[in-house]
């Protein structure tokens, strides 16, 4: 049994799905590690992770647009307003999401359906330099 650990680095301009798949198909293979289990983790409470559609750029709109509504940047809402008007809402939309996602790898390659990508989903406006760690265990 072998483990692997990385950390990609994901620079956001702002609210968005940012694809990082092949990064981590890449990291996966230089890894040698044949067959196992990755474990990918959002070190932020204002971003999440998704594995979601990656051919029609009309779903991430769409679900922008969703998140937008479930979530709206309306102080007056929310008693945590000090970071600013789009934090809290950012707080929510990561908890209806998820931090952390599990993916398994077969033949040096995580087990991906045909139009499923990876994606670091900003959930603020603004730059931000995001972290997310990657742990792999499995066998050569």
């Amino acid at each position: 049994m072998r483990q692997a650990h990385h950390e990609f680095r994901i620079t956001s301009r702002g609210p968005g799905l940012y694809e990082f798949t092949r990064q981590v198909e890449e990291w996966v293979r230089a890894s040698g590690i044949r067959d196992g289990l990755l474990t990918l983790f959002c070190r932020h409470t204002s971003a999440s992770l998704l594995i979601q559609e990656n051919a029609d750029p009309d779903v991430q709109a769409d679900l922008l647009r969703f998140f937008s509504r479930v979530a709206p940047e309306d102080p007056a809402a929310y008693v945590h307003t000090i970071e600013g008007p789009d934090d809290m809402p950012a707080h929510l939309k990561t908890a209806l999401t998820q931090v952390h996602l599990s993916i398994p790898v077969c033949n040096g390659e995580p087990l991906l359906g045909a139009w499923q990508g990876i994606y670091l989903f900003e959930h603020r406006r603004g730059v931000h330099l995001r972290n997310v760690a990657a742990h792999l265990i499995g066998e050569p």
